[in-house]
Parts: structure tokens; C-alpha cells; sequence
């Protein structure tokens, strides 16, 4: 692109993804030892339901991207049970009330990537992604750069959820 090449933006908070995407996803499941450990605020847990929880995305696309998981390790939807996947919608229902609540999104993106080659960074461990958006959110940034800018941290985003649930 030409009067770009000129300029740099740095993004040192995405090399850990960049370093941990070429490593064994299963070697350390995040979706299996956050909710093991006993800090859900240090984790980023902002809801436990009984089969299935919400944790913050560490390299979110935009604020409050979240992500439902169940608590069993298993790679598909089709693996579930019907009652772990009737929660994991109604906790995908909920986050977006507690979304709509705390930072009034104009719509949302609601996903499942299912298997490496469909995107899943964590293919051994089913997830739902929540992305709220905006109108105007996919700026410049994402076009020049490949980096996007994120006008509030993880722990706030974390503080303006946890109570919404």
C-alpha cells in the first residue's frame, strides 16, 4: 500500500497468540484449566453456569467478546449433550442481555468455529464466540495494520460484565 510502508504500529499483546498458535492446543486447554483454578477474576470467568461458563477472549475483536464453553473437554457440537447445548444457547441469550447492558452493541456476531481449518484456535475444546459490534467498528486499523485498536483493557471489560450476569 502505497504511504504506508512508512509507518508502524505495534501490537506486542498479540505476540503470545502468534507464538502459542503453532504450539499442540491440546498440550494446555484453556477451556479445561481456567475453571479449574479457583480465580475467576484473574481467569476472566464473568459467569459459571452448571454445565457451561463465559470467559473473556484474550485477543478479542472488539470489547466484551466472550466465549461459552462447556466444561467438558470435547471437540464438537455433535458431542454434546442436548442439555449442555440448550445451556450454552440460553448462556449465549444472557451474555447478550448482560452485553446490551453494559455497552449497548448495535448488533453481534454469534459463532461456533468447529475443527483448525474452520478458524477454532482451541479445536479439541468446543466454544461459542459473542462479538459485540458497531456501527463503524471494522476502522481503518484492521485494513492497514492487521491490529485493532481496543479502547478499554481486558480487567475493565471484566468489571463492566461480571456484575451483569
Amino acid at each position: 500500500m502505497r504511504g504506508v510502508a512508512n509507518y508502524r504500529i505495534w501490537a506486542p499483546w498479540r505476540l503470545p497468540y502468534v507464538t502459542d498458535a503453532s504450539k499442540d492446543a491440546e498440550a494446555e486447554c484453556i477451556f479445561c484449566t481456567k475453571p479449574a483454578e479457583d480465580d475467576d477474576e484473574a481467569n476472566l470467568i464473568v459467569h459459571r453456569g452448571e454445565r457451561c461458563f463465559v470467559i473473556l477472549n484474550l485477543f478479542p475483536y472488539t470489547n466484551g467478546h466472550l466465549m461459552i464453553a462447556p466444561y467438558d473437554h470435547l471437540p464438537t457440537l455433535q458431542e454434546l449433550d442436548g442439555e449442555t447445548v440448550a445451556e450454552i444457547m440460553a448462556t449465549a441469550q444472557r451474555a447478550m442481555g448482560a452485553l446490551d447492558e453494559r455497552y449497548e452493541p448495535h448488533g453481534y456476531n454469534v459463532g461456533v468455529n468447529q475443527g483448525r481449518v474452520a478458524g477454532a484456535g482451541y479445536d479439541g475444546h468446543i466454544h461459542m464466540h459473542v462479538v459485540p459490534r458497531w456501527a463503524g467498528d471494522t476502522n481503518y486499523m484492521p485494513v492497514l495494520a492487521d491490529t485493532r485498536v481496543m479502547p478499554q483493557s481486558l480487567e475493565q471489560s471484566y468489571e463492566a460484565l461480571k456484575g451483569a450476569f
